[in-house]
């Protein structure tokens, strides 16, 4: 069984309002702006919606999982919500960053210890993340743009660092 039909996680195509706050979210102020605000205030919704919706499900139509890494450092559990997207059997994420110059600390933590726990509303699935790279990575880009196309906007703006994917696959 797949990891998305585990967790039952379907993206579905975005209306035009959903559309128009996607192209402000990629653009660099919206990407400043969202890459602040938005881990906080998506924590507050999840738990006020009992884990039913994500600010970016109900502004932009963007379904958010849950990935819970080990801190590389710590050893304690760390949670960051992420948009993934459908590949094959597995559940990608690319670390992004909403196009900022550092590289997302969960990145660091599946290059450290890649088993963690991918959880989407109510489920959760324990997974093992594999670095995608070459012609899957590219594959992967251009699934990932049609769900969301501010990813190619982020990527044009990574500097300094190498854009990071992963493809969540289910712990056996």
């Amino acid at each position: 069984m797949s990891v998305a039909s585990e967790l039952s996680y379907q993206p579905r195509p975005a209306n035009p309002v959903q559309r128009a706050v996607q192209a402000f979210g990629a653009s660099r102020p919206g990407a400043w702006l969202f890459a602040r605000i938005l881990p906080p205030l998506d924590t507050l919704v999840q738990r006020l919606t009992r884990r039913r919706h994500t600010l970016p499900s109900l502004l932009a139509g963007l379904p958010v999982v849950d990935l819970t890494t080990t801190g590389r450092r710590s050893g304690r559990p760390r949670t960051a919500h992420l948009i993934a997207v459908p590949y094959g059997e597995a559940l990608a994420v690319l670390g992004t960053n909403f196009g900022q110059a550092s590289t997302p600390t969960w990145v660091l933590n599946l290059e450290a210890d890649p088993h963690a726990r991918l959880t989407y509303r109510d489920r959760s699935v324990d997974v093992v993340a594999r670095p995608l790279v070459g012609d899957e990575a590219e594959e992967l880009l251009g699934r990932a743009e049609r769900l969301y196309a501010g990813y190619r906007r982020y990527q044009t703006r990574i500097t300094g660092r190498r854009l990071r994917i992963f493809a969540l696959e289910p712990r056996r």
